[in-house]
């Protein structure tokens, strides 16, 4: 097979690409013309709203229309917030608007998320585990670690299939799925700037790399350990409740060998090029149409496409698809996280103007009476927000409601920043949309056949295993 051929078409990427730049060709402004978050009223989060309940319901309502059309639906969710916008605020703000999604969090979110996808799905682990409890159990430890050092995402495209093909002749395997989520997709990455983007933005901020490591151990420890826990005795019931299946899809080896060990040199490029975008600052930008595009955001961009293109040309021929890998998951989360980009823009321009806004109950909420930020207030509300936006821009809008000085944060304040941190991250898992990676892993595992929960069903894993943990860590740490 044609390694070039492995890349997905520029067909299979126009539609989520073109729910960006349609309105690129509006008249656009000299300068950007943000969304006066002060100005606008609850109903323009209402195409959120029914991007996420379409995400919920429909895939149990119509599954076949939705997995047919779920690209043309997004699309419609984002005409639903452009076409009024331009009316109301003019094509000027809604071409500003469009420019500023696509280059500063679209673009450079789905590009890290493919370079991930891709150097990640050419290592294949040959040879087989048997999925048993307890090593089910240190593959999840392992990707928590792991998170940490790479990066949810990485972290999970890493091992997400090593672990489907240990458990591919269970018959109950959607909670390995979830807690895989709740832990390697999420938990495991709240020690460094590198496991999750909103940890990323604190670095980027001025919080110290290794305050992170410091002050989120107690509680990642905590997280961590208690779900593993919790996971192990989970799979012990099922394990001994259903045993395994006759026949083995994949039989258990007792040697294992790693091909595609290529692709580390490209996931540690990925890695480095991230770290380089937050600290090389040659004070050099352009101005696009009122969005400012520096020069590390356009080499480390840059350069993720090349790596991308290093991994599908470097991996030996026969791994991927020995790892049965294929873009489908990728496309499905580059269209809906099209869509969820351009319709949480009002309702984070909301939430970003603080008392003034149409959420200034949520800033209140965070301040007691003698004007002293509340952590556990900071860590519900920042985590709450999280299970359903880009944890990323929520923990920076909390960050700034708690004054954005990172000196004070990482002293005086630091149970607050510390609130925060775990909240973004922890509750990032609360649902399929808080974090990316989740959505990622159910594609995938529903790519190899594992029924996956629901929209509501898996929250109500994540209601029923995580909420009291969050309410136990409100008591031990933020009281």
């Amino acid at each position: 097979m044609n390694r070039c051929a492995q890349l997905p078409t520029a067909r299979k990427w126009a539609q989520p690409l073109s729910l960006l730049v349609a309105g690129l060709f509006a008249s656009l402004p000299a300068s950007a013309a943000d969304l006066d978050g002060a100005r606008l009223g609850p109903a323009w989060g209402l195409p959120f709203v029914g991007m996420l309940l379409s995400i919920a319901l429909l895939p149990l309502l119509v599954p076949h229309v939705w997995h047919r059309h779920f690209g043309k639906i997004s699309a419609a969710w984002g005409a639903a917030l452009l076409l009024p916008l331009a009316v109301t605020a003019g094509l000027p703000t809604v071409g500003s608007l469009m420019v500023h999604t696509l280059l500063s969090e679209y673009l450079p979110f789905i590009i890290l998320l493919t370079a991930l996808f891709t150097t990640a799905g050419g290592i294949h682990v040959k040879g087989n585990l048997h999925g048993a409890p307890a090593l089910n159990t240190g593959l999840l430890a392992l990707g928590a670690v792991l998170a940490s050092v790479m990066g949810t995402t990485g972290a999970s495209m890493l091992m997400i299939r090593p672990l489907i093909r240990a458990n591919d002749n269970r018959r109950h395997v959607a909670h390995v799925m979830v807690f895989f989520i709740f832990i390697v997709s999420n938990a495991g990455g709240a020690l460094t700037p590198l496991g999750d983007p909103p940890l990323f933005l604190g670095f980027l901020r001025g919080v110290d790399f290794s305050w992170t490591v410091v002050h989120m151990l107690p509680q990642t420890l905590f997280m961590v350990g208690t779900l593993l826990a919790l996971f192990f005795a989970v799979d012990t019931y099922w394990y001994r409740k259903e045993g395994v299946l006759p026949m083995d899809p994949t039989p258990d080896t007792p040697g294992l060998r790693i091909e595609g060990l290529v692709n580390l040199w490209p996931l540690a490029a990925v890695v480095g090029l991230v770290l380089l975008s937050g600290t090389w600052k040659p004070g050099i930008a352009w101005d696009v149409a009122g969005t400012s595009l520096g020069l590390p955001q356009l080499v480390r961009d840059g350069a993720l496409l090349l790596v991308i293109a290093a991994s599908l040309w470097l991996t030996p021929k026969g791994v991927r698809q020995a790892n049965e890998f294929s873009w489908g998951p990728m496309q499905e989360v580059a269209k809906l996280f099209a869509a969820i980009f351009l319709t949480m823009a009002p309702v984070l321009a909301m939430l970003k103007a603080g008392e003034a806004g149409a959420f200034g109950s949520v800033a209140r909420a965070v301040t007691s009476e003698s004007g002293l930020p509340v952590p556990w207030a900071y860590f519900w509300l920042s985590g709450l927000l999280s299970s359903f936006l880009d944890n990323a821009p929520t923990y920076l809008v909390f960050f700034n409601l708690a004054g954005g000085d990172p000196q004070a944060l990482m002293t005086t304040l630091a149970p607050t920043l510390v609130a925060i941190s775990a909240g973004s991250v922890f509750m990032g898992a609360n649902s399929y949309i808080g974090n990316a990676p989740n959505f990622m892993v159910k594609a995938i595992a529903e790519d190899r056949g594992i029924a996956m929960p629901s929209f509501f069903g898996y929250m109500l894993w994540s209601g029923g295993i995580l909420l009291p943990l969050f309410a136990l860590m409100t008591w031990i740490w933020f009281i």
